[in-house]
């Protein structure tokens, strides 16, 4: 049987980022301020969605690393936040890359490894729920109807 090893929650560039994300969108909506290329590149729905979701991805993922149940339903719900934290910090890499084109390199490659690291986690989170389902499926006790436990 191979060695079942699901990855740490705790992963100090990931919570680094959940931790920023929340304040990040609250200052932007509290302050009714916006990065240049946010505003000229997002309608203000689009804009919207985004300060919003900053802060909801933010504690949601937080809510799901620090999740004190199941530790299936940590992971999935750390995996919906960071697939919305992905999807927001590749929205605006493509805000900044539309207004300042070469110039902004520098920020576009640091929102891009946001991004790419939060879809590489999220990949690593349905591996992981993968293994549990299936350490589940291996370890569950058969019933008298055939139903499993």
């Amino acid at each position: 049987m191979p060695h079942n090893r699901i990855r740490s929650r705790r992963q100090p560039f990931e919570v680094a980022v959940l931790l920023a994300a929340p304040p990040c969108g609250l200052f932007l909506i509290l302050l009714d301020v916006r990065p240049q290329s946010v505003t000229l590149a997002m309608p203000p729905p689009l804009q919207a969605g985004w300060e919003t979701g900053l802060i909801v991805g933010g504690l949601v993922g937080l809510a799901g690393i620090l999740w004190p149940g199941r530790l299936s339903t940590g992971l999935g719900i750390e995996l919906a936040a960071l697939l919305l934290l992905g999807s927001i910090t590749g929205m605006y890499a493509v805000a900044i890359a539309a207004v300042s084109g070469a110039q902004g390199v520098a920020a576009i490659s640091f929102v891009v490894a946001v991004s790419a690291g939060s879809f590489w986690r999220s990949g690593q989170i349905v591996v992981d729920l993968r293994q549990i389902a299936l350490i589940s499926r291996e370890t569950s006790t058969e019933l008298p109807n055939g139903e499993a436990a």
